[in-house]
């Protein structure tokens, strides 16, 4: 039987090492329960859309077999070229192979994580909800689809968490030595948020109010860039605001919110 048509586009490809730290941080943090929950077999994680060079999928199982020794990573790109230039590395617990967001893995294997990182950048805000929903029906019970964006270095990452029963949470992290107010985190949103940054949509007031607190938390800055944050994070929820983590991840430069707060007032 052919294969099926891999659904997606190809994108631009590029790629840095150690690019989806803040993220895999994320995976291996506050999401690790989900691999180390998983029963039946080595838990798969799936690195959709890996680009040109495969450096981050390796990243990734090196940092996840810290938490679950057994699992499998499979980079995942729409381009044959890719593919093929990335399987030498492949290795017991990584593989490679041709595919989108359909999410083609052997045995009609479920994966736990897909995460797609600067995939849907390239695509247009009315297909997201398409992406997601193809890449979230593969997914095993309780699994997670990732949809996030990053700049060059890994600086500033924005992430969208994924169920099978729709968006969940978007989390937001910087790098705190040199930042200037956390609202830069803006050119680095989702697909499905970056035009929204606009007045009268929820995320757009997220981001106002974040540089506010950061604003009225300056004196903090001169017991560190680390308890400015924490303080800045600590007003947000004292405002309202539905944080889902706490200070051990506002340390970090990341704080995560309830998607219902940011959703777009039409939108995914």
């Amino acid at each position: 039987m052919a294969q099926q048509r891999p659904v997606g586009v190809i994108t631009r490809g590029t790629t840095n090492p150690n690019r989806l730290r803040r993220c895999d941080r994320w995976l291996a943090g506050p999401q690790a329960w989900r691999l180390r929950r998983f029963r039946g077999g080595p838990p798969v994680v799936v690195d959709l859309g890996y680009g040109a060079s495969p450096v981050t999928a390796v990243e990734l199982h090196d940092r996840l077999r810290r938490v679950r020794p057994d699992v499998e990573v499979v980079g995942v790109e729409i381009d044959p070229a890719r593919v093929a230039a990335a399987r030498p590395l492949e290795r017991p617990g990584l593989s490679f192979r041709l595919g989108g967001f359909e999410v083609p893995l052997e045995d009609g294997a479920r994966p736990v994580l897909v995460r797609a990182f600067n995939v849907l950048r390239q695509y247009d805000e009315s297909e997201v909800a398409a992406a997601w929903a193809a890449a979230a029906a593969r997914l095993a019970p309780g699994g997670l689809l990732v949809d996030g964006t990053c700049d060059e270095l890994g600086r500033l990452s924005t992430w969208v968490a994924v169920s099978g029963s729709g968006p969940e949470s978007l989390s937001l992290s910087w790098r705190l030595r040199g930042l200037e107010r956390p609202g830069v985190v803006a050119e680095r949103l989702p697909k499905a948020l970056i035009h929204r940054n606009v007045p009268g949509e929820r995320v757009h007031a997220l981001l106002t109010e974040l540089d506010a607190a950061w604003a009225r938390s300056a004196p903090q800055a001169s017991y560190g860039v680390r308890q400015r944050f924490i303080a800045t994070a600590s007003a947000l929820r004292g405002s309202g605001w539905p944080l889902l983590d706490g200070p051990s991840r506002w340390r970090l430069g990341e704080l995560t919110v309830a998607w219902e707060a940011v959703a777009p007032h039409h939108g995914p």
